[in-house]
């Protein structure tokens, strides 16, 4: 133990238990906790600053009930860091990883500042379940396929989950910003009175959803998932996204219903290692965040006109087909989006409208409150054929039969839109309260027909795909293309 206190540089780890960082600094003496508002966050899109802000304040609240405080700063991350270093007295700076490209070059920065001046600069595992850098193939090198990654995890444990720790003041506290100078909400307006009926914010909140996901739905993960009208799954990317609840909670309560029989606990294992194949691409490839994944895709026919009107539509939820504007409205008044919605609506935009793939991406980070850059990056590759795991490339999904397979009552339109509807669902009338001003859109603006015509639109991706660079032409493939989803 020593008088000089630490700084726990707080980032997307918004809890007490399960924090690796926050433990250590606590079994070393005093702890200073602090949040920096630098360019990273300030680049969120806008539901997800929003939404971090909320979890911000939330956490602050919960250090003040356990004798601590939060400490907020504002600005370029090494620069703050030494300020409050001279004015506390602090002996370092320990944190917990981020793995995206702009994290790392800033937490660089930051550490090798700490090293110069012969402080403790240390940072901790707990975003993900296993560290990008530790799950290799047999001859040494990462994995480019899931299956095979998921193989080599399946039996692994992650760390020990932590209690949360004893926190002791320092004797002075510094100066902190006040968390509503910031502003963090101003993009969105007037969406933020919506979402935030929406939000489950904070780390008691993230825990009573993991148990209610437990006991009233994993049972039925595997088989219901799909089904988008359905409390099927366990809404936890909300509050894995600002590190409310540790990855390793989510996968302990999985393993244990995995040693007791229940028949959805492996397959939910199962997506928490997607989310981390997604960081673990993310690490070693980090151009999937902006470029085609598989370079041989750098040629393809797909519209890079932002002022398309098809393009706006979709963004509006007004393509005209229930299922792909249901799961556009739903982000909109939610700010997430049920998993196989989003897949339907990124199969529609990347190959019956052929619009690329990043415009769905920047359209996700805007208003998702669950954005993760990894997931988002690889999910639209993943659809979109250009990133991995992409077989067949050209499935392309006919929203239709989607609906009439995975929804065939229509409850999830039925409660996302409003439009000619006798007696709309709330949510339905919440996404005209959100929406922008400008769109002009309201319960009385009649619902549009069909923005493209199914078949041809599927006709146009297949063409397009068999003159792309590098196509694949063999007999089967196109024999197999040929059938819908």
């Amino acid at each position: 133990m020593t008088s000089a206190p630490l700084i726990v540089w707080i980032r997307r780890d918004l809890r007490l238990a399960d924090h690796a960082a926050l433990s250590f600094a606590a079994s070393q003496g005093p702890v200073i906790p602090v949040f920096i508002h630098d360019d990273v966050t300030e680049g969120l899109g806008a539901a997800a600053q929003w939404r971090f802000g909320e979890g911000i304040a939330r956490y602050a609240r919960t250090l003040t009930d356990h004798g601590s405080r939060l400490i907020l700063r504002r600005g370029r991350a090494v620069d703050v860091l030494q300020a409050l270093l001279a004015e506390t007295g602090a002996c370092g700076v320990v944190w917990q990883r981020a793995y995206d490209p702009a994290s790392v070059a800033r937490d660089t920065a930051v550490k090798s500042m700490l090293h110069e001046g012969g402080l403790i600069g240390q940072s901790f595992a707990g975003h993900l379940l296993f560290e990008p850098w530790s799950v290799e193939t047999k001859t040494g090198g990462f994995y480019r396929v899931y299956t095979p990654f998921w193989r080599a995890v399946a039996q692994r444990s992650p760390e020990a989950l932590l209690p949360s720790p004893t926190l002791t003041a320092p004797e002075q506290w510094p100066e902190s910003d006040d968390l509503g100078d910031w502003r963090m909400g101003r993009a969105l307006d007037r969406g933020a009175l919506v979402l935030e009926r929406h939000a489950c914010v904070g780390e008691a909140a993230a825990l009573d959803r993991l148990d209610r996901f437990v006991q009233e739905a994993m049972h039925g993960y595997k088989t219901e998932r799909n089904a988008p009208a359905k409390p099927a799954t366990s809404r936890l990317s909300e509050n894995l996204t600002y590190g409310e609840i540790s990855p390793a909670r989510a996968w302990a309560a999985g393993q244990a219903g995995m040693s007791t029989g229940v028949a959805g606990a492996e397959h939910f294992c199962k997506e928490l290692v997607w989310r981390d194949f997604a960081y673990h691409l993310m690490w070693h490839t980090p151009e999937i965040l902006t470029r085609n994944w598989r370079p041989e895709w750098d040629g393809f026919s797909w519209s890079e006109d932002a002022d398309d009107p098809a393009l706006l539509r979709w963004q509006q939820g007004r393509t005209g087909y229930p299922f792909v504007d249901a799961a556009l409205r739903e982000m909109y008044v939610t700010g997430t989006m049920h998993n196989r919605g989003r897949m339907i609506v990124a199969s529609f935009l990347t190959k019956h409208l052929l619009l690329h793939w990043r415009f769905g991406r920047d359209w996700f980070a805007d208003c998702l409150t669950d954005w993760d850059p990894a997931s988002n990056a690889m999910g639209w590759q993943w659809t979109a054929g250009c990133g991995p795991d992409a077989a067949p490339y050209f499935r392309i999904f006919n929203p239709t039969s989607q609906l009439d397979k995975f929804d065939p009552g229509h409850s999830y339109p039925a409660r996302w839109i409003a439009e000619g509807t006798l007696t709309p669902h709330a949510d339905g009338l919440s996404f005209f309260d959100a929406v922008p001003r400008n769109w002009e859109l309201s319960q009385n603006v009649p619902y549009p027909s069909p923005q493209i015509e199914l078949a041809a639109g599927r006709a146009r991706a297949l063409k397009a795909y068999a003159t792309r660079p590098a196509a694949v032409k063999r007999d089967e493939t196109l024999g197999t293309a040929l059938t819908t989803d």
